[in-house]
Parts: C-alpha cells; structure tokens; sequence
C-alpha cells in the first residue's frame, strides 16, 4: 500500500488546478459616458424674457456617475415639436452648473434666461417658442433632447405708466394713465397680487378698488399688461408684460362709517313703567362695531346715554319721565373706534 501513496498528492492537486480555472467572458465595451436626457425642463414668460429651469443631469445613460460632463446647450425653435438642437440660444459650461447637481441633491436648479427677438414676436404673434436642453459629454456626445416646452411668441406691452395706490374709505384705489400703442391685443391690468383685471381696450377704465386688503398693514402693488392671445379651436393663451415700480400704501383707516338713518322714537307706558323706544336703518359697513345713541332735552346738549356700543340698529330708553320731551340721535362706530356723524334727530315726549 505504501507504494501507491506518492502518486496520489499529484493527482489531487491536478485536480485542484483543473477546477480553479475558468473561461474568460467576452470583453466589456467601453462606457459612451451619455448624459441622460434632462426631463423637468420647465419655462416662464415675463415681458421679452424667457426663464428656465431644470434639474442638471447627474448620471449617464448607463446610471453611472457622470465624470467627464460637457456644456448644456439651450435650444429653441418655432417648429413644435423641435428635432434636433439646430438653433443654440445658450450654453452653459459645467462649471456655471449647480455644484449640489454632483451630489445629486434633488434641490439643485439649473437656470438660463432667454432673450426672445422682437421681429419674430411682431412677423407671428400666434406662434409658439419651442425649447429644449441638450447635455453633452466631453466629446460633444448626447443620448438626445429633454422634455420640450413652449411659451407664446406673442408681443408684450409696456408697464402702465403713472401707476398709483391711494387710500380711501371704499378701498385702496390703484390708478394709472392709459397711454397704451396701437396693438391687436390690449388685454387687462393686473396689480402684483391679482387683486383684479381691468379690461382696457379703449382707455376708458384706468383705476381699480383693492377691497381684499387689511387696514393697518402696508401692502405694495405692481400692474402688468397682460396679453391675451386667441387662436380659434386652442386654448387661450397670456403673456405679461414689464411690470410697474412697486408702490407702498399704509392702510391707515381714519374713515368713519356711514352715518345712520331713518331714526324713529315711539313712546309705551301704559299700564307699565315709560320708555322710547328707537329704531334706525342698518349701517352695512364691513367693519362696523356698533352704535352710540344720544339725547337732549329742549335748549339742552346731547349726553350719550349707552354704556356699551350698541349691537342692533334698536335702543330703548327706560330714563325718562312724565312732561319731558327728548332729542334723539346716533352715530355709527367701527373696529378702530372711527365714529360717524350723527344721524338726524328724532323726538319724542313723555305724557
């Protein structure tokens, strides 16, 4: 048995080697290092202006990291929708490009603003400007377009002009002068928060109430034209134009409400102990309180006669007695203590 013993370790180890061994695969290609194709490119229209904004491309086609980025061409058309990137409007390297974009952070915005030429605007108001971001790589290498957008091609007017904010006691008046071009398409005025749209095709309307503001807040107001472009069987469209200087207004309510009327003072006593009753139409002011009621007799000054504002348009008077004759007025109150004038008075005598 123990001559055997030597030839047996060369055989397993032979075997050993025979099963370590294997095939080697095909070899790999190498990475096209691809931007993927941006696919949030949004756009909005200000005036002459185009603003976009996209998320920048972090990975390649082949969700690796990208290490060699190129620039970022903007590009924009009027053929809808746009083939290939024949018209660069703009480029960004990768060094203007946020740096969070290599980290992937979500948040991260790339931005271009676009100047769109006038003529085009005047030759076809209805069309549409199509645009899109094409990311390369080193070698000018791409995996295609992004997402398309389009904004109206349409001309904007300029800002109103003499744009003014007054307080008053109905509201904030906005006012401005006309003094608007010729154009096919003299839409509204529109003030910064949309507190209305005033149509002004014949100039004949140039001011507008702010009723949804607060009193004791300064509120700052801007207006636009804005124009609206109708194409039969589509949807339409709205281009801002330049906005005005912000005006600042401090909603300072010095305005009382309306004075009361229709007062009327009616005697009971019978068979119980004498009062006037009075009545009066309602104020319908927004920010009523309440009411003061005052009396005076003959050749007398009037005294307010509530301890506390009173809350109906009705008051009775149980202070009276025999042989007098009273005068009778009230006045209106708001939340901010502005009183009215007093109402016209009514009288009344007590048997």
């Amino acid at each position: 048995m123990n001559r055997f013993r030597p030839n047996l370790l060369p055989a397993l180890v032979g075997t050993m080697l025979l099963a370590a061994c294997g095939t080697p695969g095909p070899p790999l290609p190498p990475s096209l290092e691809l931007p993927k194709p941006v696919t949030d490119l949004r756009a909005a229209r200000k005036s002459d202006k185009v603003y976009l904004a996209w998320s920048p491309a972090t990975q390649t086609t082949e969700r690796q990291t990208i290490r060699h980025l190129g620039p970022t061409r903007v590009c924009r058309s009027l053929q809808t929708p746009m083939k290939d990137c024949v018209s660069v409007v703009g480029q960004l390297p990768p060094a203007r490009l946020p740096r969070a974009a290599a980290q992937t952070t979500p948040k991260a915005q790339a931005e271009y603003i676009d100047s769109l030429p006038r003529e085009i605007q005047q030759e076809n108001p209805s069309a549409q400007f199509t645009y899109a971001v094409l990311v390369v790589n080193e070698s000018g290498r791409s995996a295609g377009l992004s997402n398309q957008v389009q904004v109206p091609a349409a001309p904007t007017l300029p800002a109103p002009a003499s744009f003014n904010a007054r307080v008053t006691a109905q509201g904030i008046l906005l006012t401005w002068s006309c003094g608007l071009p010729q154009a096919k398409a003299l839409p509204y005025i529109q003030a910064d928060t949309n507190v209305g749209e005033v149509e002004i095709q014949d100039c004949s309307k140039t001011e507008l109430l702010d009723q949804s503001f607060e009193w004791e807040q300064t509120h700052s107001y801007r207006a636009t034209v804005v124009t609206v472009v109708s194409v039969l069987g589509k949807p339409e469209m709205q281009v801002e134009g330049d906005d005005t200087p912000s005006v600042k207004v401090f909603a300072h309510d010095v305005f009382p409400p309306a004075v009361p009327t229709g007062l009327q003072a009616v005697f009971s006593g019978v068979g119980q102990a004498p009062f006037i009753d009075l009545v009066w139409a309602p104020v319908t002011d927004a920010d009523l309180a309440g009411y003061n009621v005052y009396r005076h007799e003959e050749g007398g000054q009037a005294v307010k006669i509530n301890s506390e504002l009173v809350k109906t348009p009705a008051f009775r008077d149980s202070n009276v007695a025999p042989g007098k004759r009273y005068f009778y007025s009230v006045s209106a109150v708001d939340l901010r203590g502005n009183e009215s004038a007093r109402s016209e008075e009514a009288a009344e005598s007590v048997p």
